[in-house]
């Protein structure tokens, strides 16, 4: 059931709690006992949160339907997860209400190549940014690099058929940033009374090749994978058509990151006082998400 009854003292409303990083960011704040308000779409999805987090149901298309979610909110979490119309109208009520707000952004802003190809996402995330300069409203932007999981979702399937991943430009150095250290460093940027105005790049500790990070994985999960080069044309051909966009930013991004190493930060350790994970301690904790194998070296 549904609890929209306020939070008692001041709330961290969470929007896209349901997913990847919101969803890490809401168990990072349960474990803490920070009390959280969880914006979802459906009232369904909320089964999933802990028995603790009090939901609301709201959603970025309908600026309005997030009024019942803001009553006694001091800190918003914000990814953006909407076309951008409604924007100004989602980032005014937010900043009606709260003292300050975190944004999901990308490194849009950052001098590297790899970041500075025309993207249609970092449109938006500069638009969102630009809105909520303009209220005046405590922010603070976290930006993640490259993703650890995209391994999870790009090359799973050959990993698991022959151990043969076929993926254009091996020779690109990127450098995969964990997920959970991504969901750390928000969580402790929300429970923390600091860090307005912070712009903060979050990347792994190492660049590695593309071709590299296949080879970590093969390591991790103890078996011998080969690394084929797929030429740019065949990999946009085999995309779908709606992901051709994303497809075209992507090889237009490894293209030009491709004989220089990654921008490489030290934020994760600098915030939270440890070293940020090693992408083969990523592969060595979601091994069983490569194989399906619930013992994968033995």
């Amino acid at each position: 059931m549904e609890d929209t009854t306020s939070t008692q003292g001041s709330a961290v409303l969470v929007t896209g709690a349901t997913g990847r990083i919101g969803r890490a960011v809401v168990d990072q704040l349960t474990e803490t006992g920070t009390p959280i308000r969880a914006l979802v779409r459906r009232p369904e999805s909320a089964a999933t949160l802990p028995a603790t987090v009090e939901t609301v149901t709201g959603d970025l298309t309908v600026p309005e339907s997030l009024d019942a979610a803001l009553p006694g909110i001091d800190t918003v979490f914000l990814v953006w997860t909407a076309p951008p119309q409604t924007a100004p109208a989602v980032v005014d009520r937010l900043a009606a209400h709260a003292q300050r707000i975190v944004y999901l952004s990308a490194p849009h802003r950052t001098p590297h190549p790899f970041f500075q190809q025309p993207n249609p996402m970092a449109a938006l995330h500069a638009e969102v940014e630009r809105l909520i300069a303009a209220t005046g409203v405590d922010s603070t932007i976290v930006r993640p690099g490259m993703f650890a999981s995209n391994a999870l979702s790009w090359w799973t399937a050959a990993i698991r058929a022959d151990g043969v991943v076929r993926w254009p430009y091996g020779a690109a150095e990127t450098a995969p940033v964990d997920d959970r250290d991504v969901a750390e460093v928000i969580a402790h940027i929300l429970r923390d009374g600091g860090h307005a105005g912070g712009d903060h790049v979050l990347t792994g500790p190492e660049s590695l090749t593309q071709a590299d990070q296949v080879r970590v994985i093969g390591d991790a999960l103890g078996r011998q994978l080969t690394f084929e080069e797929m030429s740019p044309d065949e990999f946009r051909r085999q995309a779908p058509e709606a992901a051709r966009p994303a497809v075209d930013m992507l090889l237009a991004a490894w293209n030009a990151a491709t004989g220089r190493p990654a921008y490489v930060t030290s934020t994760v350790s600098d915030l939270l006082g440890r070293p940020a994970r090693t992408f083969h301690q990523w592969v060595t904790d979601h091994a069983t998400s490569f194989t399906g194998d619930p013992h994968p070296t033995e």
